[in-house]
């Protein structure tokens, strides 16, 4: 049974790979801090080992108390898991999809979303 420490410490596992990707992205493909188009990205939550995610299960209310809100939708989101200070939304795609990595490891599906601003 996962416990709010241990889904604290996938989350800080998750900023963690998603801030390298987004380092490892910009220094890539902006070397020379060139910019590319603004926006945002995120990792959604959908369901864990199979289970579907909701405010209202222990596991929600878990991930609650570890810090990942619902968004609008009532998915679990977290927001702009890199923490990258960019607005290149491709730099912060790239973050999300790496947290997204990590969550899939302990059994979430997970996946990167983003929008242009």
């Amino acid at each position: 049974m996962t416990t709010v420490a241990e889904l604290k410490a996938m989350i800080r596992e998750a900023n963690e790979a998603a801030y390298e990707a987004a380092d490892n992205f910009e220094n890539t493909h902006f070397p020379n801090g060139g910019w590319g188009a603004c926006g945002f990205a995120w990792t959604n939550l959908y369901s864990h080992n199979g289970t579907k995610l909701k405010g209202n299960t222990k596991m929600g209310r878990m991930l609650k108390q570890a810090g990942i809100d619902q968004s609008w939708d009532r998915t679990f989101q977290v927001w702009n898991p890199s923490g990258y200070p960019t607005q290149n939304v491709d730099t912060l795609e790239a973050g999300a999809r790496a947290a997204a990595d990590v969550f899939r490891k302990y059994g979430f599906e997970a996946y990167a979303g983003s929008r242009l601003d």
